[in-house]
């Protein structure tokens, strides 16, 4: 592998190729430290700040290398920008020609067959839903990828992606008729022979957890594994590890079967009524719970008698679905796969009565139409190791937000690692100089109602004092609300508030305009990059803990407390400092920007543990006068 300090010194190829290069002495020690990694088969855990310019210092080694390599993400946005602007540029800079491919889960892929078979039968007579099949009928005309992301029109939420992509479960795998022409397939090849495929943390786990039938391995042979944005791993990796199954799950079963049933079993009365009574019985069970979102323990739920009847119901009538596909497995083709997933969800359903596992959380999670139940592990750290001793290969973590207070080892522990490369790197920003830190006085406390009125009040001083260009940060739905509701008529900047239309598009206004203030909850914590005098105050509404009532949660302090750990401080504090982290660090994204941040949460000064939060963000001038935050805002050209 060539040397580190020359490729990124000051005469070295980055140099002559970028403009305004500057050798960066964090990312040259991070580049080393991944190199070290890769070469000797290593795993490291690196925290990179803000501009140090991460992604050159773990893509550079990965590229020199002779070993085939996994890059795994935990966003898609990141995703797209690895593969069709990071590596391009670094493959013509370094003059290497390794081949690398972007893969994606199959449910961002377009499904020629179920496209096929929702234009001949429209699934529901909604007129959103009719006009975006066609637009991408016309789109599976022009495109060689069948990337859902490249329809244009498409947005991430729209109604027609159930309808035209697939998943593991209605996907007929190689007794498609479609089977040569799938671009999941395609795709899946194109990762096999590549020596560099970018991939996200949920397709990881998926393809660790569960490989899906018909394909076989998704990377195979890869000797190394980098994880951008790793701290976002323990959570996916809980997901991934866990046993889900939803109302929703059973009510798409039952309208892929009355697919079938009005295609080719049209004779079969007794088929049609089955998935009738089954379908009732689902939305039944939902209506026993509250209209509203809500998340709790599923072991106090089942004990009322309502709800237990209710999904025993459910059980009868799947189970009788179950006894009538039988009758229906000689008469068309397609019923296999279904029978399959009605005999899964089946026996996925007759495990919530049990209720009982050790190491395991069971809880249910309500939307507005559905209700999920889930069975999740409470420690993920034996099953990740485990990953890792399978693979004689390299593990590389890295992101801004991994230590807590400067130490790495709560995130070690969370995945079971166990390595000597342990480093963080800090930012080169000249933090004291570009940011202003302000915890105001007199706030109440963050449970107090007069909260909101207060973030209000200092919201307007400083939108004011920045002329909009504010990002306002919250940890609930509730506050954004009431916020939102009083800056509304009293602020003269525009006004973007998350909810009125999708992430992507609210950013794009955000940043068009030059003088906005977003309001937005947990999406637009981290992953959102607005760089120059478009963003120059970030204001948190309160310290990002988890709620306390949240069932997973309270699992885990129960279980950390029987082994004689304080939940407080070895599960909930390093986890709110991580989400801070990420919070705080939309403010500063180059060096030439400015800010205040304002965090209004008197805590950070009246508990202890504010400290640790305290010491975990950058070295920002500190003040608790709003005044002085407002002379710095004001101050900035």
């Amino acid at each position: 592998m060539n040397n580190i300090d020359t490729l990124f010194g000051q005469t070295g190829p980055f140099a002559l190729a970028i403009k305004g290069y500057a050798p960066r002495k964090p990312q040259i020690d991070m580049a080393k430290s991944v190199a070290n990694a890769i070469m000797h088969d290593k795993q490291a855990i690196v925290e990179a700040g803000t501009g140090t310019g991460k992604t050159f210092a773990y893509l550079v080694p990965a590229l020199l290398s002779d070993k085939k390599v996994m890059v795994s993400t935990g966003s898609k946005a990141l995703q797209e920008q690895l593969f069709h602007r990071d590596l391009p540029t670094l493959k013509k800079i370094l003059g290497k020609g390794k081949k690398i491919a972007l893969l994606k889960g199959r449910s961002n892929y377009l499904c020629i067959e179920r496209l096929n078979q929702h234009v001949t039968h429209v699934p529901v007579d909604d007129p959103d839903v009719m006009h975006q099949l066609a637009m991408v009928a016309k789109f599976s005309c022009e495109t060689r990828s069948g990337d859902m992301a490249d329809c244009s029109g498409i947005e991430e939420d729209a109604k027609v992606l159930p309808y035209v992509t697939s998943t593991a479960d209605n996907c007929l795998g190689k007794e498609c008729p479609s089977f040569q022409d799938c671009f999941v397939r395609k795709a899946r090849i194109k990762a096999i022979e590549s020596d560099l495929v970018v991939v996200n943390h949920h397709l990881f786990l998926a393809d660790a957890v569960v490989k899906e039938s018909g394909f076989g391995e998704l990377i195979p042979n890869v000797n190394c594994y980098i994880f951008d944005e790793a701290h976002q791993l323990p959570n996916i990796a809980s997901e991934y590890f866990a046993s889900r199954v939803s109302t929703r799950m059973v009510i798409e079963l039952v309208r892929d079967i009355r697919l079938v049933y009005r295609a080719e079993l049209f004779d079969m009365i007794q088929l049609g009524k089955t998935i009738d009574k089954l379908e009732t019985a689902v939305w039944d069970l939902r209506l026993q719970f509250p209209s509203e979102s809500q998340r709790g323990d599923w072991q106090q739920m089942i004990k009322q008698p309502n709800v237990y009847r209710a999904i025993e119901r459910v059980i009868n009538d799947i189970s009788f679905l179950y006894q009538v596909l039988k009758l229906c497995l000689e008469r068309s083709d397609k019923i296999e796969k279904l029978f399959e997933r009605t005999a899964s969800l089946k026996g996925q359903l007759e495990t919530m009565y049990e209720a009982q596992k050790p190491g395991y959380s069971f809880w249910y999670e309500t939307t507005k139409r559905h209700l999920t139940f889930s069975i999740t592990p409470l420690n993920v750290s034996e099953r990740f190791r485990a990953l890792i001793d399978n693979a004689t290969s390299s593990w590389i973590f890295t992101s801004a937000t991994l230590a807590v207070n400067g130490d790495l080892t709560h995130f070690a522990n969370d995945l079971g690692l166990s390595t000597s490369i342990m480093e963080v790197y800090d930012s080169p920003f000249d933090y004291e100089n570009q940011a202003m830190l302000c915890i105001p006085r007199y706030l109440p406390e963050p449970s107090k109602s007069e909260m909101g009125f207060s973030i209000v009040s200092i919201a307007k001083q400083m939108i004011k004092a920045a002329k909009g260009r504010c990002f306002i940060l919250f940890t609930s739905y509730r506050m954004l609300n009431l916020v939102a509701d009083g800056l509304a008529h009293s602020v003269e900047y525009p006004l973007i508030v998350q909810g009125q239309a999708s992430k992507r598009i609210l950013l794009e206004k955000f940043v068009m305009h030059g003088n906005s203030v977003l309001l937005g909850t947990a999406s637009f914590w981290e992953g959102v990059d607005v760089r120059g005098d478009a963003l120059s105050c970030v204001i948190i509404d309160k310290l990002p803990f988890a709620a306390p009532d949240d069932p997973l949660l309270q699992a885990k302090m129960k279980s950390h407390s029987g082994q004689g750990h304080d939940p407080f401080y070895s599960l909930q504090l390093p986890s709110a400092v991580i989400a801070l982290k990420q919070g705080v660090g939309r403010l500063i994204r180059d060096q030439k920007d400015k800010g205040v941040l304002v965090i209004c949460d008197n805590r950070l000064v009246t508990r202890e543990y504010g400290r640790i939060f305290l010491a975990s963000l950058p070295n920002m001038a500190r003040t608790r006068d709003l005044s002085k935050a407002s002379e710095f805002l004001e101050a900035i050209k």
